[in-house]
């Protein structure tokens, strides 16, 4: 089995990282825009595991499920923040929030 090179994960983790970039700064609807922030998110936890691939005290890989749950975290207290603004406003586009102070 052959070990597969480190710069195929960063390419993937760069392609991810643009991506979610590219969702975040285009989009006007908070769910796309959170979607975007997972995918960079992502991207981070991919580096961090292909970085920690040779080291043996496994750093990266508990940091990356510490991202990973503080991404879960971020999610579901979002979510919950959207679903309050959607039934006040009844809009969850971010360009049609308006601030009432």
């Amino acid at each position: 089995m052959t070990d597969i090179p480190v710069i195929y994960f960063l390419w993937v983790s760069a392609f991810l990282f643009a991506t979610g970039l590219t969702i975040l700064l285009l989009k006007k609807n908070t769910i796309f825009v959170l979607m975007g922030i997972e995918l960079i998110l992502n991207a981070a936890n991919l580096n961090l595991v292909a970085f920690s691939k040779n080291d043996p005290s496994m750093q990266g890989l508990y940091l990356s499920i510490f991202v990973l749950v503080v991404g879960v975290c971020e999610m579901a207290i979002a979510l919950a923040i959207i679903l309050q603004v959607y039934r006040n406003y009844r809009a969850i586009e971010v360009d049609q929030f308006k601030s009432e102070y």
